[in-house]
């Protein structure tokens, strides 16, 4: 609380891995190394157009669309191992990639390997950004990138960029000749706000790699945790049967699954995305608790550790989603023995739309398939070892059989 709340303000600068340090780095939104001008007129921009409950309703048809997308997609492969991380993670790209530019850039079937390719690429980002760098411990050799981490991002970051680098030009080209451009997509707004090329790039990079991998892993922890615990799942699929409507998943009020939404806060509390947050810095000396922080310290919150504490949680490392039912504890930032999502100015702005994201499609394929691991595996012998990063994955990814409910 001392630092997510009573001194948010002066511990709200981040601390960049040396591996992102970049040219453009002043450019960064969720890497932004503080709260400026600038930052706070992309929190306004993207809470206002894609994140606000107005804008999460405008976008219902075009997330029921590629949702239905996905599981015509599961339909086809009914018999076959699906590695769920690429299918949620492409679904989850198209997505954003349809708000963004008003087109997929992504093929479900994936035959030549560009989904997995772009996966990769967003993970090698926050792999390098976690990995231990020198130039992190010793600031004296910043610039050297002895490692080749920083060099290795800018290479991601380039590619990723080639995606959309045209569409940005054509629809510069169009609004030039024209003065009017027929459709309005988030880019749209950015070229209105006189946003450059660099600015495009880099804000579009961290909506994709903050906006997928963090939901993918959820995803993937949800799905393995309900697998292992089959009186949990039968619950779940009970009270969806009783309050959903299939045909209509999307106009559905998800706030009356009292028990489908603590599985998902229990996922999060056992697997959160981000576990160690991403690192604050003092903005200015202060103290928090009695410990002076210095100006320009790391902050680093442990919210793993926080959310196994036998001293706040009853048997915490035990999937238990009833003790959220009849509870007011959520992940709003407001109850700070549980953040998965950070809290105060630095907490994730895209938290509607991620929750959105993961009770429509976990939810569909509850409803839709019976889920069968491979060769009849004994689904209580999973393997849940985690993998750190920058965001909690599963070290072993989830691949499943989905088969047609009867």
């Amino acid at each position: 609380m001392g630092i997510l709340k009573t001194q948010d303000r002066l511990l709200s600068g981040r601390a960049i891995p040396d591996a992102l340090h970049q040219s453009f780095m002043d450019f960064y939104f969720v890497w932004a190394n503080e709260c400026s001008d600038h930052w706070k007129s992309l929190r306004t921009l993207t809470r206002s157009e894609l994140f606000s409950a107005k804008a999460l309703e405008a976008q219902s048809n075009l997330r029921n669309e590629k949702l239905t997308q996905m599981l015509d997609y599961l339909d086809t492969m009914q018999g076959k191992v699906v590695k769920i991380e690429e299918v949620v993670f492409t679904t989850l790209f198209n997505t954003l990639s349809n708000l963004l530019f008003s087109k997929d850039f992504l093929d479900l079937k994936d035959e030549d390997g560009t989904a997995h390719s772009m996966k990769s690429g967003v993970l090698k980002i926050f792999e390098n950004a976690a990995t231990p760098n020198v130039s992190d411990f010793f600031p004296m050799m910043e610039g050297m990138d002895l490692q080749g981490l920083r060099k290795d991002c800018l290479k991601q970051l380039n590619k990723l960029a080639t995606f959309w680098e045209k569409i940005v030009k054509e629809r510069r080209a169009g609004i030039a000749s024209s003065g009017v451009n027929k459709e309005k997509d988030f880019l749209d707004r950015l070229l209105e706000n006189e946003f450059t090329n660099t600015q495009i790039d880099m804000l579009a990079l961290d909506l994709f790699s903050a906006g997928t991998d963090t939901v993918v892993t959820t995803m993937e922890w949800a799905m393995s945790e309900l697998l292992r615990n089959k009186e949990i799942m039968v619950k779940v699929q009970e009270e969806l049967k009783s309050e959903l409507n299939s045909n209509s998943i999307e106009k559905s009020d998800f706030s009356k699954m009292t028990y489908f939404n603590a599985c998902i806060k229990e996922t999060l509390r056992l697997h959160p995305v981000v576990p160690l947050l991403i690192p604050r810095r003092a903005l200015e000396t202060c103290d928090v608790m009695n410990y002076t922080i210095p100006k320009n310290a790391r902050i680093w919150i442990n919210v793993w550790a926080i959310s196994r504490d036998p001293q706040i949680w009853e048997d915490p490392h035990t999937f238990k989603p009833e003790r959220f039912v009849g509870s007011n504890l959520d992940f709003r930032g407001h109850d700070f023995e549980f953040t998965p999502f950070g809290a105060g100015r630095r907490m994730c702005p895209g938290l509607p739309s991620g929750v959105n994201s993961i009770q429509t499609m976990l939810s569909s394929l509850i409803l839709r398939y019976d889920w069968v691991l491979p060769n009849n595996e004994d689904p209580t012998k999973i393997d849940m070892n985690e993998k750190f990063g920058v965001t909690l994955q599963k070290e072993k990814p989830l691949e499943l059989i989905f088969k047609h409910k009867e």
